[in-house]
């Protein structure tokens, strides 16, 4: 099972610590699947706490969510983009009446995710999370990815979509479906702290680096 954020992390190898950790938010809401914010969160767990501190937000304030699964998952810190250096938008079912067909249509998570961006805050995106941000207008004329079965709703929507496990557009870095999480989670350990943590990471999962990772 993930680590929740805050759990111990098998020791790493040595970085130069910043002189804070990196802020990881990572934006949950009804319907959201698991593996979809699994994934990077266990990775990101495995540099530890005083290179990455992590946080589960809902953008209406601490309460609980419940996944497509049925788990209760309690979001206690609060919608803070100015406090934080990466915000993940993970994924849900797609398709009518889904979880994520629910906050698009509601607009509360597409409109705060609309006014996030400033200088220095990367936006992160699992699965068919992206399509929470093409919601919002943040993949506009942009390079990005998602699941294979919305890339033609993500084009339509004025992303540019291009090939890649993972697409690193700079200040926007989206994956694509369920278990992609795991690789963008290992991407930016090695874009923030290098190669040798990533690898370290991927040991310790015992998991190997699938697809290609597209850097703008």
């Amino acid at each position: 099972m993930p680590t929740q954020p805050g759990d111990a992390a098998p020791p790493a190898p040595t970085a130069t610590a910043p002189r804070r950790p990196m802020r990881v938010h990572t934006v949950l809401y009804d319907g959201v699947e698991e593996q979809d914010f699994a994934g990077h969160i266990e990775v990101l767990g495995i540099a530890g706490e005083d290179l990455v501190a992590q946080s589960f937000v809902h953008v209406e304030g601490g309460r609980r969510v419940r996944t497509a699964a049925g788990m209760e998952i309690r979001c206690r810190d609060t919608w803070s983009p100015r406090s934080a250096d990466v915000i993940i938008v993970p994924g849900a079912g797609y398709g009518d009446g889904s979880g994520l067909d629910r906050e698009i249509r509601r607009g509360v998570l597409p409109r705060a995710l609309a006014s996030a961006p400033r200088k220095g805050l990367v936006l992160g995106a699992v699965c068919t999370g992206t399509m929470l941000l093409a919601a919002a207008g943040l993949t506009d004329r942009r390079r990005c990815t998602t699941h294979h079965i919305a890339l033609d709703d993500l084009r339509r929507q004025g992303g540019r979509v291009v090939g890649g496990r993972v697409v690193d557009d700079g200040d926007l870095v989206t994956c694509g479906g369920v278990t992609s999480g795991i690789d963008l989670g290992i991407w930016l350990l090695e874009r923030y702290f290098g190669a040798d943590l990533a690898v370290h990471a991927e040991k310790v999962l015992e998991y190997e680096r699938r697809g290609t990772v597209n850097v703008a």
